[in-house]
């Protein structure tokens, strides 16, 4: 019986569902970050032996399997580190994210259960040439970006920006605007812009769509493909953009450009904390001011506080109706409705 192909998340721009493919071993001297793999899963047991499909939807894997996923590169703080760089000679390597991003792991949290880990079987190649992300990549020319656009960041990973964010499209979606849903830094999981279409953006976008496994990437090659993704989003015409900037500012997946780049257009700002302490941080070090506080910080009343005296910044726990109305009269006031 041959082994089952799994196509991941970073899969799901490309048509391996609907075109055929070779698989070709390479040397280490022509791999590149965003290229397509394919890894064999040699350990699958434990919670994680999972992959996230291009669907979006949550598979379990045996030993033996296949799965097509891309050379990436992950930076933690909580959960895992590692590269495509890493990986030795003998061809072992872990999907960092569980959505397919390939490379070796060299660091991990210890709350972090084992992740899978896979042999490098060859690149993804058709007339002998391999396979990228970026070949699936639309090629539109670059418009200027001016849409109005609420801007969510976080003091960390797992701080609280998804949650926030499906309660502000929710929001939103009461006053019948058009909205798009945006990740524009992070390592890719699917599961986040979807949680954003489930609350009720009409559109949802990420570094994925331009060919992007993770946002960690040299400054230029990132701002180049942040551009492609505003235009692509500025193409919908959306009356408000809701923007997640993943993990925090200060981690290496590019965040501070992300932040310059549609600094313009930013017309309210959330910091998402996971600690009262570290809004006071991210505040300062980045000179920001954001309109509102939310996240795990505030979940509690003594966190509400907390933060309040600590910044003279409003904090709202978001599990709370009465936040809710407060925040839904902010954005009214932002968008001048």
């Amino acid at each position: 019986m041959p082994p089952r192909y799994f196509l991941s998340t970073l899969t799901r721009i490309a048509d391996f569902d609907r075109r055929p493919f070779d698989v070709q071993p390479l040397p280490k001297a022509d791999w590149a970050t965003g290229d397509y793999v394919v890894g064999q899963v040699q350990t699958g047991k434990g919670p994680l032996a999972q992959v996230e499909l291009a669907t979006g939807r949550m598979a379990r894997q045996v030993e033996g399997d296949l799965v097509i996923g891309a050379f990436g590169i992950r930076k933690a703080t909580l959960e895992a580190v590692g590269d495509w760089q890493s990986i030795q000679a003998d061809g072992l390597m872990q999907n960092l994210t569980l959505a397919g991003l390939f490379g070796r792991l060299t660091s991990a949290s210890y709350l972090l259960p084992q992740l899978p880990t896979l042999s490098y079987e060859g690149h993804v190649v058709r007339q002998g040439q391999k396979v990228q992300m970026q070949d699936f990549v639309p090629k539109l020319s670059p418009v200027p970006y001016n849409r109005p656009t609420i801007l969510i960041i976080g003091t960390s990973m797992s701080a609280g920006k998804t949650s926030t964010a499906r309660v502000m499209i929710h929001l939103l979606k009461q006053l019948d605007l058009k909205v798009v849903g945006a990740k524009l830094t992070g390592a890719g999981r699917y599961r986040d812009i979807l949680a954003m279409a489930d609350a009720g953006c009409d559109r949802i976008f990420d570094f994925v769509d331009v060919g992007l496994p993770s946002s960690i990437a040299p400054p230029e090659d990132f701002r180049t493909s942040l551009h492609a993704l505003l235009s692509l989003m500025q193409a919908e015409q959306p009356d408000v953009v809701v923007a997640e900037a993943g993990a925090s500012p200060h981690e290496p997946y590019n965040g501070a450009i992300a932040m310059a780049a549609l600094a313009p257009q930013v017309i309210f700002t959330v910091l998402c904390a996971s600690d009262p302490y570290a809004v006071v941080g991210v505040s300062q070090s980045f000179g920001l001011q954001p309109d509102v506080v939310t996240g795990v910080a505030t979940s509690t009343t003594a966190g509400v506080e907390l933060v309040e005296k600590l910044t003279g910044v409003l904090a709202l726990n978001l599990a709370e109706s009465t936040a809710q109305e407060k925040l839904l009269a902010l954005l009214k006031a932002a968008l001048s409705l």
